[in-house]
């Protein structure tokens, strides 16, 4: 049974399947727009790799998501373990074995990226700044635009770049002033009451912090705003008076919803797991289901049965 995650639902808690009432979401003073249903795949944080049995593990997890019948995919950023810090060869290694396994799924596929997915922005990579595929660049030769929009069936679907890469050579989760600017006018020309999906690869709001990594000092080496996104404010300060059915987000392996001002900010499991050694924080291996119909979201979370070489649950 997929899991309600609209209008009268106030928390749910994907991995357990707790459900509690709340109140409605504010008025938005329009009538909401009617959609066709339909139902689409998110997939994030597949970390593909040769080692740890991890091409195998993503097509595994591939097979079991193509039969399931959905009308496109996303792909919720961080293809590959990893392009940050690696020689530039290595990463289009690691980008041509991601790109051979997601032709399992067999249907359209959307691409978020993921700060994994930025070619040496590690100075350890070796790779330097003039690289014409230096950084972002890496992804959108692959795969694509780094942020866009597309309707479907009557309904808006946004996919945010939300990295952000700081001087030091390093990243954060960011969506930038520009894009907020894009974002906002994306927005406000939609007709009102026009179902929204957004897509973010860094969360805008989560829980994680709260019951992050166990290790106390792993968990102090991460600075927060490589864990959701510093001006996440601004983004949601737009969110407000339009018809936000939800928010997919990836990146800490967990999968959690949260919810905000009456919208669910849903948090995918990883393919991956804990990174190709078992389940991360409770959440194993897997991707989302996501049903929309009578502009709400009911999300399930899928399992597809791998067993780590070398588990390590956190």
């Amino acid at each position: 049974m997929p899991q309600p995650t609209g209008r009268r639902t106030l928390l749910g808690v994907a991995a357990g399947g707790l459900l509690a009432a709340g109140l409605p979401r504010p008025s938005l003073g329009a009538p909401l727009r009617r959609h066709e249903p339909f139902t689409f795949l998110f997939i994030t944080d597949a970390h593909i790799q040769p080692e740890l049995d991890a091409a195998a593990g993503t097509a595994l997890c591939f097979d079991k998501a193509a039969r399931i019948p959905a009308d496109f995919a996303i792909q919720g950023g961080d293809h590959v373990f990893d392009a940050l810090g690696v020689a530039r060869t290595r990463a289009i290694d690691l980008a041509g074995l991601y790109d051979r396994t997601e032709h399992r799924l067999g249907m359209r596929v959307h691409h978020a990226i993921g700060n994994h997915d930025l070619l040496g922005i590690y100075a350890r990579s070796g790779v330097e700044p003039s690289d014409p595929l230096y950084g972002k660049k890496f992804f959108q030769d692959r795969w694509g635009p780094l942020h866009y929009a597309f309707d479907y069936k009557g309904v808006h679907l946004v996919v945010l770049d939300s990295i952000g890469v700081t001087p030091d050579r390093d990243y954060q989760g960011l969506v930038d002033a520009e894009q907020v600017d894009w974002l906002r006018n994306d927005l406000d020309r939609l007709p009102a009451g026009t179902p929204v999906i957004l897509v973010s690869h860094v969360p805008l709001v989560t829980a994680f912090p709260c019951y992050g990594d166990p290790n106390p000092k792993v968990a102090a080496a991460i600075p927060r705003h490589q864990i959701s996104v510093a001006n996440a404010p601004d983004v949601l300060h737009l969110l407000r008076g339009h018809n936000v059915l939800g928010v997919l987000q990836g990146h800490t392996h967990v999968n959690e919803t949260v919810w905000w001002q009456g919208i669910p900010f849903i948090t995918g499991g990883a393919v991956s797991g804990n990174w190709w050694h078992g389940t991360h924080l409770g959440t194993p291996e897997g991707f989302t289901v996501v049903e929309v119909r009578d502009n709400r979201l009911l999300t399930r979370y899928e399992t597809y049965g791998f067993r780590s070489v070398d588990p390590q649950n956190s």
